[in-house]
């Protein structure tokens, strides 16, 4: 149990130190322990269907939109069906693209009640490289975790 309060205390030090309004903040190679690791822990990708049947899927995730394709709106949802899915006490991992979509989620999870909330750095994809692409710096596909097209 060691390895997963260091990896939580980790997230804990970046919260406090970023002053951010949920639980913590993890690495993809850290996120994933803690997924591995954490009983009931979820993993929430909240990436657009479009980027999941395009960029790819993370296995055994739960996938809830923060924004619709097409149109980029906000899922008026996106509570709701977290509600339903994922039980409030649960330690909960927020991921998108490159951990912007995924702040805001954790943010406003954090908000509904949900205290244990993490979100990945980096994302799926990670920052975009010199010639304005992703999937070459950072992220949970680079760093060769579980995922599939």
């Amino acid at each position: 149990m060691g390895k997963l309060t260091d990896l939580l205390n980790l997230a804990q030090a970046r919260a406090s130190e970023f002053k951010l309004p949920y639980a913590g903040a993890l690495t993809p190679q850290e996120a994933c322990a803690v997924w591995q690791l954490a009983p009931g822990a979820k993993l929430v990708d909240v990436r657009t269907r479009a980027e999941w049947d395009w960029v790819g899927r993370i296995p055994d995730a739960l996938e809830i939109e923060w924004m619709s394709y097409p149109g980029n709106r906000a899922n008026p949802h996106f509570l709701a069906q977290l509600k339903q899915q994922v039980d409030p006490e649960a330690l909960v991992l927020f991921l998108c693209r490159s951990g912007a979509r995924s702040h805001n989620a954790a943010a406003l999870a954090a908000q509904a009640g949900y205290p244990e909330c993490y979100n990945v750095l980096e994302g799926f994809e990670g920052d975009k490289d010199a010639n304005g692409q992703r999937g070459k710096l950072g992220g949970w596909r680079h760093a060769g975790l579980p995922w599939h097209n």
